[in-house]
């Protein structure tokens, strides 16, 4: 991969980037995802070597907000429809550039926000359009596979 040493953050989407997109329905019609453990290490790693992490969500998710807590994350939105404009008010208030953020993402709502930032990344298993963008990084795992630690490796190690 090849990721700018003048990286300050990475933004990325929740569902098909930490989960593989499966959901579980439970019986009393609640919501089960399974999460990469090496993922959350992921973003532990970035955390302790003063990088930002946000995350921009379509879906409203408890994995996110015990992610949010744990790891003291104060970019979290999720519920979000049109992502680019939550991206753009991140970049703002955090005083970054498209060139300072990586963005993470795998759906055609992320499709906007790949399409402006300097550094794009998907995953394997996204959406055909997604990976056709110009300039997008593809990781050699799927998304729920430590797709997102992949990507810190290559910042970090």
């Amino acid at each position: 991969m090849n990721i700018p040493n003048n990286i300050k953050m990475i933004i990325t989407d929740f569902d098909g980037i930490f989960t593989d997109n499966s959901v579980i329905v439970n019986a009393d019609k609640s919501i089960s995802r399974k999460v990469s453990f090496k993922d959350l290490m992921g973003v532990s790693i970035l955390v302790k070597n003063g990088y930002k992490v946000g995350i921009i969500s379509g879906e409203k998710n408890p994995i996110i907000e015990m992610i949010a807590e744990k790891f003291k994350l104060t970019e979290i939105f999720m519920d979000i429809r049109v992502k680019i404009d939550v991206l753009k008010d991140i970049l703002k208030r955090n005083n970054l550039s498209v060139d300072e953020v990586i963005y993470v993402g795998d759906d055609v709502n992320d499709k906007e926000c790949l399409e402006y930032v300097s550094t794009k990344i998907t995953v394997p298993n996204a959406n055909k359009k997604i990976k056709q963008i110009e300039g997008i990084q593809i990781t050699s795992v799927d998304g729920g596979d430590g797709a997102f630690r992949e990507i810190v490796d290559e910042i970090i190690f």
